[in-house]
């Protein structure tokens, strides 16, 4: 796969890539090509679009973009984060295995156990997430390492290429979920995986407003992924990859915010004395900071924080804030703030959540593009 850098720059080619001038029009935007089907000449003489399942010039031009910020050949777009999984799940066979690290997102965990598992893909979890707790779990039947880092939502940072030598000399491909650094902060291509995928619901849209997902990688291994994206139709819409490509635009200026405000924050909650544990790679105490600083440009915008009092504890603070709103997700210009064991992972049993550190006095924070000062104070007051 193409992994060489572009000569033009990440903020250039977010607000380019894939988007000439509308050749019939000159619309400096992207337009919205709110069509099904296309007019044909002749039968099978057409302009490159037949039906928009397909193929749809507006997200054409999503795929082309997210290609070029990841480094990859070719994107593909999808209607969720989770359909985007689900696509490169569909290239295993009964049988396969599947090693993953123990934190990760539970929509993939549910995935993994309650869809794939009895259609018979086998999925293996390492509390170790370095190479050798890997090194560890991976059989002759290891087809595909998941990973994602940071990780949601422990914040653990994950050696991209000593994972993807593993994975290579194992037989097996390396997937990257790069939801939480987004491409700005991280590309994993570069450092050797196979693929990479995106909820872009998140910090590619950027605003709240818009699901997607996206899967990038080498036009080789994406084909049968491309023909699993057309068969079974999970593509988004015109409007919502419109949507999509319009937040990527302004990536590059939001990330340098999320990561400046979470930056200043983690450090401060590191200070308060309710706060029994801060989780934020960019603190030079965490266990992956070394890592984090030689894969990623910034340390991103999530900071996970433990509570003393546990879950009552935690329910104060959660219900007490006002411009962190309680919601699911993250990545909008919002800070949020959340409850991974009621919230994100509740699909995963109490008592494994529980051996993983996920317990009710743990609280996520998307940190947004605010004031800091203000949203400093709103933690404050919240945690008093």
């Amino acid at each position: 796969m193409s992994t060489e850098q572009s000569p033009q720059g990440f903020a250039t080619r977010a607000i380019h890539a894939g988007q000439d001038a509308d050749p019939t029009t000159g619309a400096t935007v992207v337009p919205i090509y709110a069509t099904s089907t296309y007019t044909q000449e002749a039968p099978g003489r057409h302009k490159g679009y037949e039906y928009s399942r397909s193929g749809n010039p507006t997200r054409a031009a999503l795929e082309t973009c997210l290609a070029s910020l990841e480094g990859g050949e070719r994107g593909l777009a999808f209607a969720s984060g989770l359909a985007a999984t689900t696509a490169v799940l569909s290239i295993l066979k009964p049988g396969d295995e599947v090693a993953a690290a123990a934190d990760l997102y539970g929509g993939t965990f549910r995935l993994l156990e309650r869809v794939f598992k009895p259609w018979g893909l086998v999925a293996r979890y390492t509390e170790d997430s370095s190479p050798a707790g890997f090194g560890r779990i991976i059989t002759d039947k290891t087809r595909l390492i998941w990973i994602e880092t940071p990780t949601n939502p422990l914040l653990q940072i994950l050696d991209i290429a000593a994972l993807a030598s593993l994975a290579h000399t194992a037989g097996a491909w390396l997937a990257v979920d790069n939801t939480f650094a987004s491409p700005y902060l991280q590309q994993p291509l570069r450092l050797g995986a196979d693929l990479v995928i995106h909820s872009t619901t998140k910090y590619l849209g950027g605003h709240s407003d818009v699901i997607g997902g996206a899967v990038i990688g080498g036009n080789q291994l994406l084909q049968p992924i491309a023909f699993y994206q057309n068969a079974a139709g999970g593509v988004p819409g015109p409007f919502d990859a419109w949507l999509t490509l319009r937040g990527i635009k302004t990536l590059a200026v939001r990330m340098e915010r999320h990561c400046a405000n979470a930056r200043r924050l983690a450090q401060w909650l590191t200070e308060q004395p309710l706060v029994k544990r801060v989780y934020y790679p960019g603190l030079p105490s965490h266990p992956g900071h070394d890592v984090a600083g030689k894969q990623m440009r910034d340390f991103g915008g999530m900071i996970s924080v433990s509570i003393k009092g546990g879950k009552d504890a935690a329910l104060r603070l959660l219900t007490r804030t006002k411009l962190f709103s309680l919601a699911e997700s993250l990545g909008g210009v919002e800070s949020l703030i959340g409850h991974p064991a009621t919230m994100t992972h509740a699909s995963i049993p109490a008592e494994i959540r529980l051996a993983r550190g996920i317990d009710d006095g743990l609280v996520r924070l998307s940190v947004g593009i605010e004031d800091v000062e203000d949203l400093q104070e709103d933690l404050r007051q919240a945690l008093s």
